[in-house]
């Protein structure tokens, strides 16, 4: 969930949430793909639900305790693969995330080092009898003290041996910039319930969305929605007929289905104009 996620988002609500709904792999495996969907609705990046649905099918009683086998399973990488194996094994593998990249980066003095310059770093600098304490305490000092625009250097507890003269030249995260794009839908309810259609693209498939529409001069509504790539404006259309591929939900429920945030904030922002 803290892919691409800000924590106190996943803190405050979605991990509490997620876990007492699925509080096991086992219960996991067992959910249908739409109720673990539903359950990550609202977080983006919906194929990490995916994915973790998938591993829970794979390893329903517990995950593999090497680094090999862990790389192996469905949207697990280097980092959540070194993670999990410092965190929950205690195994000596440096975890690098953006907070400890940063701070590496800082104390040796490393420009743009690449990937596995950085890992071979990580790992030679690594406490080899308390790692997980290890690599607590390093995301703690990038979060905390080593932080990108205002690093608090004179707090920092390796200011003696930091390389850094002006840490701001050193691990510095490239800002993207965001693409403007439109996006036009239609809104057909009766009695009660809301037509949706089951996307096939990349980054919702498998999520209900609006059905897609032409534009019309007059919309039901307008709003903005921002996620990582692009600045969306979405209009909201009436549709006189539902689409043939048409799957129902209860207004009152949406909560219940998997449902992409820009689809929520519509639904709310219908209700609030007593469209719905």
């Amino acid at each position: 969930m803290l892919q691409q996620t800000q924590v106190e988002r996943v803190r405050s609500h979605y991990y509490p949430a997620f876990l007492a709904k699925f509080p096991t792999l086992s219960a996991l495996a067992k959910a249908s793909l739409d109720e673990v969907l539903a359950a990550w609705s609202g977080l983006g990046y919906y194929q990490r639900a995916k994915n973790l649905h998938k591993t829970a099918q794979l390893h329903p009683q517990g995950l593999p305790k090497s680094f090999e086998e862990l790389r192996k399973l469905p949207g697990i990488g280097e980092y959540t693969a070194a993670a999990i194996c410092s965190f929950a094994y205690h195994q000596p593998v440096a975890v690098v995330d953006t907070n400890i990249k940063r701070a590496l980066c800082r104390l040796f003095a490393l420009p743009n080092p690449t990937p596995a310059t950085l890992r071979r770093l990580a790992t030679q600098f690594l406490h080899p009898t308390r790692p997980k304490e290890h690599n607590l305490a390093l995301m703690d000092l990038g979060a905390l003290i080593c932080t990108p625009k205002t690093p608090k250097c004179d707090e920092c507890p390796l200011q003696s041996f930091c390389q850094a003269e002006d840490p701001l030249l050193f691990g510095q995260s490239k800002s993207q910039k965001r693409e403007n794009k439109t996006l036009h839908f239609g809104i057909y309810a009766q009695e009660g319930r809301l037509a949706m259609v089951r996307s096939t693209q990349k980054l919702y498939e498998g999520m209900l969305l609006f059905p897609p529409a032409a534009p019309q001069s007059q919309p039901l509504a307008t709003y903005r929605h921002t996620y990582t790539r692009y600045n969306l404006t979405i209009s909201l259309h009436p549709l006189h007929t539902p689409p043939k591929n048409a799957i129902w939900i209860d207004i009152k429920r949406v909560q219940e289905h998997p449902l992409a945030s820009l689809v929520t904030k519509g639904i709310e922002l219908l209700r609030q104009k007593l469209v719905l």
